[in-house]
């Protein structure tokens, strides 16, 4: 028993000294002095405090509250959101220059400049519809004789062509005849009434016949030798390739029966095909570069002649026509060709081309360029100035606003670009819709939106963009921002 009440002595003794021990701790912490607000760890906190002042959700970013709580979508514990990714703007996205590097972003300046761009097209060759001539019968009658009996042969102006029986000659012939020899027997005292009067006649006579399709040299014959003929020598009116025969030996035609066709294959007429987005590079009278299937390596000229006014509703192309030289005849109709037009274009959208300064160019015949003012060498019209057609020369032309191509995230609808916010204490970018115009090269060209010296995103924007759809704000996908992404509604409780 003494054992046991000596055990027990030394465990109450033991515990009134730890609670002996336990009083005076808390009397220390009672009582010791308050912190200085210098203090690190009040610092910390304080820091804390302010940082984190909103609450979102991780699984709906767009969920922002002022203080903790649950998520009214999914339910799921809303968690402290740094006051960095509070305070920016809606189209903001505030980074570090360690994210920088990690998300690879680079920027390139908005400027102005003219900037170059290749327009590719495909067409086939054509005749040249100016240059193609029908030989017809100007009087009805039999054909004796065709000169040229098959398609494909080469022919030069002046050849004969076809050899034609008519009895209508004969009196035409006589007329002509009896005129020139009243006209040679004509007294010397003759009045001059009377010798206007049978020169007239003798001239009436020499336009019939020049209009039956008789030569003046024929008829130079006639007049000379008194003799009359009841055939007809036709001649060929240009020099070229017979492309069509339409009339055999033996048969009889009619007046304007067409005998052949007789193409010019000199010049050659191209025609291409230019999309509509290709437009606005395009002007009449641009110089043209296209080769031919059959000559690789070989580069061909031409000038745009013709530009169709309307669009062909299945291919979404417009007709452009382009007249061309055809060297040793290399050109031949139906051959595919690839064409490629280089333009340089002003910020009012005209076409630059120095070359063309002070020209005058024909509307109908774009060949046809002076450098002055006159009248077209082919079809007479008055000539008009290069800047009226579109053209306009470098020095009087402003350059256009121009951003790289890789610069825009283009949906279809709209085009947003990243600008690098200026005098940010942390790098910044926003988003910001502009309105483009035609794409040049690897560059595009911009119509508003944009001032000149401003910094755009030209890598990385993608990943900025990512980063703004993340905290539910306006981006490239979602313009107006603050929707729950796609995927997420079944999380609703």
């Amino acid at each position: 028993m003494k054992a046991l009440e000596i055990k027990e002595m030394f465990r109450s003794r033991k515990a009134r000294i730890v609670g002996a021990i336990i009083v005076l701790f808390l009397l220390w912490y009672l009582l010791k002095p308050a912190p200085e607000p210098s203090d690190v760890g009040a610092k910390g906190v304080a820091t804390q405090q302010s940082a984190i002042q909103k609450w979102t959700c991780a699984m709906h970013p767009q969920i922002i509250m002022d203080k903790p709580g649950r998520c009214p979508i999914c339910g799921m514990d809303l968690i402290p959101m740094a006051q960095e990714a509070a305070v920016t703007k809606p189209r903001e996205l505030a980074v570090s220059e360690e994210t920088i590097k990690l998300m690879e972003i680079e920027t390139s300046v908005v400027e102005r400049r003219f900037v170059a761009t290749e327009v590719r097209m495909v067409g086939k060759v054509d005749y040249d519809e100016s240059r193609i001539k029908n030989i017809a019968a100007w009087v009805p009658g039999r054909i004796d004789r065709l000169y040229v009996d098959f398609t494909g042969t080469i022919v030069n102006k002046g050849d004969h062509m076809v050899y034609l029986y008519s009895p209508q000659l004969l009196s035409a012939q006589s007329e002509l005849i009896q005129a020139t020899k009243s006209l040679q027997s004509l007294k010397p005292d003759s009045t001059d009434l009377i010798k206007h009067t049978f020169l007239a006649t003798v001239e009436a006579v020499r336009e019939k016949l020049h209009l039956l399709g008789l030569t003046q040299e024929q008829i130079e014959t006639i007049e000379r030798t008194g003799q009359v003929t009841d055939h007809l020598t036709i001649y060929a009116p240009i020099g070229g390739i017979v492309i069509e025969k339409m009339a055999k030996e033996g048969t009889y035609i009619e007046t304007g029966q067409t005998i052949y066709t007789v193409a010019d294959l000199s010049k050659v007429w191209v025609k291409l095909d230019a999309y509509e987005a290709d437009l606005p590079w395009i002007r009449y009278g641009q110089k043209v570069e296209f080769i031919a299937e059959a000559y690789p390596g070989e580069v061909f000229h031409g000038t745009i002649s013709f530009v169709d006014p309307v669009l062909d509703p299945q291919t979404r192309t417009v007709k452009l026509r382009v007249n061309a030289d055809n060297p040793g005849g290399k050109l031949k109709p139906q051959m595919f060709v690839r064409a490629v037009v280089r333009a340089k274009t002003a910020a009012d959208g005209s076409v630059v081309l120095p070359e063309m300064a002070g020209k005058w160019i024909c509307p109908m015949h774009p060949d046809i360029v002076k450098d002055k003012a006159g009248t077209c060498d082919i079809c007479g019209m008055d000539l008009v100035t290069a800047e009226s057609l579109g053209f306009v020369t470098k020095g009087a032309a402003e350059p256009p606003l121009v951003i790289p191509a890789s610069a825009p995230l283009i949906t279809g609808k709209r085009a947003v670009v990243y600008v690098e916010v200026p005098g940010a204490e942390k790098p910044t970018y926003e988003g910001r819709e502009i309105m483009l115009g035609p794409r040049a090269g690897d560059y595009y060209i911009v119509m508003s939106g944009l001032a000149e010296g401003e910094k755009v995103v030209t890598k990385g924007n993608f990943k900025i963009d990512a980063a703004l759809q993340i905290q539910a704000k306006p981006s490239m996908m979602n313009p107006e921002g603050g929707k729950a992404p796609a995927g997420h509604e079944g999380h609703k409780m």
